[in-house]
């Protein structure tokens, strides 16, 4: 049986549930699981349902919900949980990031196909290819960023790429690109941000003492490592720790927190709200 996911955002006002609900029941799907949320007189809700017999095709629910969006002002999406989403990875030379999608990939953990990998860099080559995935080298020489991120482009159009994720890919995205792709694009970074800006962050943060590191999965915008936040995750570290022991746990806790928010955007369980967003775990 077909299920599917429902997400959606809308004015707050009684009978939203009720209306959500009603359309679903009348065409016999069954809800297998339904969250909510109200935040300063917004609504948010995703429901996951299984098709029910009188649902032929998804382009009946469609046009159920279309004609209900205008009467609640909704905001909504439907997507088939059969269809995976493809995501193209973009990576500098730092690989920890980018072995672990793929291994959680290839091992059924995290439900996304890996359309393509992109990078400034030939040093990771080996590692997708092992993988059966194609690399794609487009370097950045100086005063050739719009033209790589054309190509880039270029390759989402492609592949039909409907998530890019920059797995410690260390060039800044120009504003044009954030626009081309709202909501489409999660970068992981360390949380030492705005402690520790700049070149070596963790010895940075060696020296100064740092009891906690950690790192933050958010969404893309123009404002340089400020979008809406997705996940975070932190590890506890004391005066033992030499710099290189920060780095590797921060590698660590960046695997986490990027697994975390790719899978939970694949889940379509994340929903933005300016610039926050809501997290149906």
């Amino acid at each position: 049986m077909t299920e599917y996911v429902l997400t959606l955002s809308c004015p707050d006002r009684p009978g939203i549930v009720a209306a959500v609900s009603g359309v679903l029941a009348e065409r016999g799907c069954n809800i297998l699981e339904s969250q909510q949320f109200s935040d300063t007189g917004t609504f948010f809700m995703r429901v996951q349902f299984a098709a029910g017999p009188g649902v032929r095709d998804d382009g009946e629910l469609r046009g159920a919900f279309a004609r209900l969006g205008p009467e609640l002002g909704l905001e909504w999406r439907l997507h088939d949980t059969a269809v995976r989403p493809r995501m193209l990875i973009m990576v500098s030379k730092g690989g920890h990031c980018l072995n672990d999608l793929l291994y959680r990939q290839r091992s059924g953990l995290l439900d996304v196909e890996v359309a393509a990998v992109v990078s400034n860099h030939p040093d990771l080559r080996p590692l997708t290819q092992s993988y059966g995935i194609d690399y794609h080298h487009l370097p950045v020489p100086p005063g050739g960023r719009a033209a790589q991120e054309a190509e880039v482009l270029t390759l989402v159009e492609h592949y039909n790429a409907d998530l890019v994720v920059l797995a410690r890919y260390m060039q800044i995205l120009s504003d044009d690109f954030c626009a081309k792709l709202p909501g489409q694009v999660i970068n992981i970074h360390h949380s030492f941000l705005p402690s520790f800006k700049g070149a070596r962050p963790y010895h940075q943060a060696h020296d100064r003492g740092v009891k906690l590191i950690g790192a933050t999965a958010h969404y893309v915008t123009a404002d340089l490592d400020e979008g809406p936040i997705i996940e975070q995750e932190v590890a506890r570290v004391d005066h033992t720790h030499s710099p290189e022991a920060l780095v590797a746990v921060g590698r660590d806790v960046e695997c986490l927190a990027l697994a975390r928010a790719v899978r939970w955007h694949a889940e379509h369980r994340v929903l933005l709200n300016g610039d926050r967003t809501v997290v149906f775990r």
